[in-house]
C-alpha cells in the first residue's frame, strides 16, 4: 500500500500538460476581465458617438 503511494507521488507524468492547462485557464481569466473593461468602454464611445449623431441631424446641419 505504502509503496503505491510514494510511486504515485514520485510519478510526474502528465505534469507538463498539467501547467498548460493551469497557464491556459489564467490567459482565459485575464481575457474576459480584459474584454468586460473594454466592451464597457467601447460601449461608452459609441454611446456618445450615437448622441452627437442624432443631435446634429435632428438640428438641420
Amino acid at each position: 500500500m505504502f509503496t503505491t503511494i510514494k510511486n504515485l507521488l514520485r510519478d510526474e507524468s502528465g505534469v507538463t500538460a498539467i501547467e498548460y492547462g493551469l497557464i491556459a485557464a489564467l490567459v482565459a481569466v485575464a481575457a474576459v476581465g480584459a474584454m468586460e473593461t473594454l466592451g464597457t468602454g467601447i460601449s461608452d464611445i459609441f454611446g456618445t458617438v450615437e448622441s452627437n449623431l442624432s443631435t446634429g441631424s435632428s438640428s438641420g446641419g
